[in-house]
C-alpha cells in the first residue's frame, strides 16, 4: 500500500487526503480463513499513522494490530512497515483503518476473509459480490 496526499474536489471544494493506492476508500483486501497476510504500507505523506484490522483478534501477533503509541509506533512520513495479520476463524467481510487522529477518515478498505478451499460461509451466501463502505463525509 502507498499512502500519500492527494488533492479531491467535491462540489466545488477542493481539500487534500491522504489516499492509498491513489484510491478513496482504499483498496479491498481479499483473502482466506485462517491465512497469514503481509501488507507493506509505504508512508509519503506527511503524517505518521498506522493501520488497524477491524475485527481480526490477531491471536498471539497484538504488536500488528494498529493503536499507535500502544501497540506500534506510528510509520513515519518516508518510511514504511510491514504488518503481518494472523488470521483464525474471521470470515466475511470486516476493515482495515487508519488508527491515528484523523487519518482514519479516508485510509480505509474493505477486508474480505472468503472462507477455505471446500468450505461455505455459516451464513447465507452474499447475492452479489459488491462492497459498499458507509462513513462520513469529510469534506
Amino acid at each position: 500500500m502507498q499512502v500519500r496526499e492527494s488533492n479531491f474536489t467535491k462540489l466545488c471544494n477542493t481539500t487534500t487526503l491522504l489516499v492509498v493506492n491513489d484510491s478513496y476508500p482504499g483498496p479491498q483486501i481479499r483473502v482466506h480463513r485462517c491465512d497469514t497476510v503481509f501488507v507493506n504500507v509505504h508512508n509519503q505523506g506527511n503524517y505518521g499513522f498506522t493501520i488497524h484490522w477491524h475485527g481480526v483478534k490477531q491471536p498471539r501477533n497484538p504488536w500488528f494490530d494498529g493503536p499507535e503509541f500502544i501497540t506500534q509506533c506510528p510509520i513515519q512520513p518516508g518510511t514504511n512497515f510491514t504488518y503481518e495479520i494472523v488470521l483464525s476463524d474471521e470470515i466475511g467481510t470486516l476493515w482495515w483503518h487508519a488508527h491515528s487522529d484523523w487519518t482514519r477518515g479516508s485510509v480505509h478498505g474493505a477486508f474480505i476473509i472468503l472462507p477455505v478451499e471446500n468450505e461455505t460461509y455459516p451464513f447465507p451466501t452474499p447475492d452479489a459480490d459488491q462492497t459498499i463502505i458507509l462513513g462520513k463525509h469529510i469534506f
